[in-house]
């Protein structure tokens, strides 16, 4: 794993999950159903847990939605998913935490927005009972302050203030700097009423890559709380994850967060998973977490007129992102596992022995057989038809003959 130092960080635990501290960074993702809809939402939760979210967020909008968060916990408990569940709430959450109990017990966290939870002086102050509710039920939060969101008294306020300066910032630093404001001093505020400095996460979401980086940057200079990292909106297919990646890859080099999540906009009648997947890999590739075996596999050439490699990695690959979750349960250290098809002579041999189990397929005018290579050493020659069921067996056996089975 990655030798980087890590930001010093407050450790928070949120449920059976530990943020910060030097705990591994965690990835998270959030439900795109409607919560009042059990059946919808026990169905997203689990698979997005199946596949690797560590936290799931729902949305808590309504009396509805609130009525229902602890059927949905018990519901996911029955099917022994023990995902901690993170309540979303805008401007109402004080009442719904306050109007049904059973809905603050559940969940394992609150995410607090500042900039439309709603202030005033009154007993009843909206900010403050979300606080006071947390301590109650023994919750941690997060103050998640968004761009688009932003307290705009505290805006004009900053912007007053920097027009009186000798010399003044542009608007989009000032703006930077108010969301940042608008974050330490709702947890101090927080830490006022009660709140254990090491009960609180912060986040300071935007959508552009550049402001993310620059405002976590100045974040994380100043203050020790647990970090959560992610565009508010990264966008859609390809867009989406390349700038979610351009984004935590910088700040996640620089030890900065301490969980993620990849705000994706799904295709039409797409996998919400998707966004579990994407934060899993950014984090593989950079060598900070393992999460499943990875596949390496050349991108193809004139070399390779036949796409047989291509649809031999993709097998491959499903088949390691199918196997994981049994294979985690049965074996220690297989998610380090690396696997090469590789679809010449060129680097075919050479990537292969690097991985723990290699392919090299011939390319175009090359002899029709197929070495394998398993811990550097060439092992066998696959010839035929039956290479890609051949060579995943492989897989398996190696599976089963390398690691320890727990």
């Amino acid at each position: 794993m990655s030798s980087i130092m890590r930001r010093p960080s407050q450790r928070v635990i949120v449920g059976n999950v530990m943020l910060g501290g030097g705990a591994p960074i965690v990835v998270q993702s959030m439900t795109n159903t409607d919560t009042a809809d059990v059946q919808s939402t026990v169905k997203q939760v689990f698979e997005l847990a199946k596949a690797g979210s560590e936290l799931v967020r729902i949305t808590v909008n309504t009396p509805e939605a609130a009525a229902q968060v602890a059927n949905i916990r018990a519901r996911l408990d029955a099917l022994d998913c023990h995902v901690p569940l993170v309540g979303d709430f805008h401007y109402n959450g004080h009442r719904l935490l306050k109007d049904y109990p059973d809905c603050a017990q559940a969940l394992a966290k609150y995410r607090i927005n500042p900039g439309n939870v709603g202030r005033s002086r009154e007993a009843d102050d909206p900010f403050t009972m979300m606080i006071e509710t947390a301590l109650k039920f023994d919750k941690p939060v997060r103050i998640g302050v968004n761009w688009g969101s932003l307290d705009q008294n505290l805006v004009v306020r900053m912007m007053d203030e920097n027009a009186r300066m000798p010399e003044p910032l542009d608007a989009t630093h000032v703006t930077r700097n108010a969301l940042i404001a608008s974050a330490l001093e709702s947890a101090q505020r927080a830490e006022k009423i009660g709140m254990a400095h090491n009960r609180i996460v912060l986040s300071c979401k935007v959508s552009d890559v550049q402001d993310l980086i620059a405002v976590y940057r100045s974040l994380s200079s100043q203050c020790d709380y647990a970090l959560h990292l992610g565009l508010t909106e990264a966008g859609m297919g390809s867009k989406g994850i390349v700038a979610s990646t351009a984004a935590l890859s910088v700040l996640l080099q620089e030890g900065i967060g301490d969980t993620i999540r990849i705000s994706l906009t799904p295709e039409p009648g797409g996998d919400r998973t998707q966004e579990v997947l994407v934060g899993q890999e950014i984090l593989q590739t950079m060598g900070m977490r393992a999460f499943a075996p990875m596949v390496t596999a050349c991108p193809g050439c004139g070399r390779t007129t036949s796409s047989f490699f291509q649809e031999l990695a993709q097998s491959i690959q499903t088949h390691l992102r199918v196997q994981m979750p049994v294979w985690r349960e049965q074996y220690e250290g297989v998610e380090n596992m690396t696997v090469a098809v590789m679809g010449c002579v060129v680097n075919g041999p050479g990537e292969s022995k690097l991985a723990n189990i290699g392919i090299s397929l011939p390319g175009t005018g090359e002899t029709p057989a197929a070495p394998i290579y398993i811990d550097g050493e060439k092992a066998m020659t696959l010839r035929g038809d039956n290479i890609a069921q051949e060579f995943t067996g492989i897989v398996d056996d190696y599976v089963a003959r390398k690691y320890v089975k727990r």
